[in-house]
């Protein structure tokens, strides 16, 4: 079964548009088990932090709650505590931790939409992907 670790920008991605391939890799995620997603506090927290903004909030639909669907998708991942640390691989800094939360999870993918983080395409073992790309690997 693929591994994978998702970028906040995923999650975010999910909540404004499911019908989109972020939201269709969640919903494969949640409906079918279709493959493992690895998390560490450290991305829930991020991913918590950007739900909260108000610009963002004005955005999500209806009474839909994000935090609680995250903390949904959290229980059915598996969670390591991302402290592997990976420093200097990642244009931005704050992408290297979800390099090491692969390494850390045995995840072969990273999956965002973070062109800058794209361009990096491997790193040891793990291949960062698109949305549209991992959802092609999932068969979709």
């Amino acid at each position: 079964m693929l591994r994978a670790v998702l970028d906040a920008n995923v999650y975010v991605s999910a909540v404004l548009r499911p019908e989109g391939p972020p939201g269709r890799i969640i919903d494969r995620f949640l409906r079918e088990e279709a493959f493992d997603l690895v998390v560490a506090p450290t991305i829930v927290e991020e991913t918590r932090r950007v739900f909260s903004y108000p610009k963002l909030r004005k955005l999500i639909r209806g009474n839909f709650d994000p935090e609680l669907w995250l903390e949904d998708v959290v229980l059915l991942a598996e969670i390591v505590s991302g402290d592997y640390e990976i420093t200097g691989v990642c244009p931005d800094p704050d992408d290297d931790k979800y390099l090491g939360v692969a390494v850390e999870g045995r995840a072969a993918f990273v999956v965002t939409g973070d062109q800058g983080f794209l361009s990096v395409e491997k790193y040891r073992d793990v291949r960062i992907v698109s949305p549209r790309a991992f959802l092609e690997l999932l068969g979709d």
